[in-house]
């Protein structure tokens, strides 16, 4: 339970980050980043993800290692 633990505490801050939009905004926002789709195009009514809110997903996912 100590390593589950641990990675629950080291993704918390992410998944949270990836829930603070709309679905699927951030996700599809991480999986371009991560280069694992080719655009992060949304359909309306869908608008893009704050700016700065993306930036500091993009910063969490640095400090997890994902990208």
């Amino acid at each position: 339970w100590e390593k589950v633990l641990e990675e629950e505490k080291r993704y918390k801050n992410l998944c949270r980050l990836l829930f603070s939009e709309s679905n699927p905004i951030p996700v599809k926002k991480a999986l371009h980043k991560m280069k694992l789709i080719e655009k992060s195009e949304l359909r309306l009514p869908l608008v893009e993800m704050d700016e700065t809110m993306a930036e500091i997903l993009f910063k969490e996912m640095k400090a997890c290692g994902v990208i």
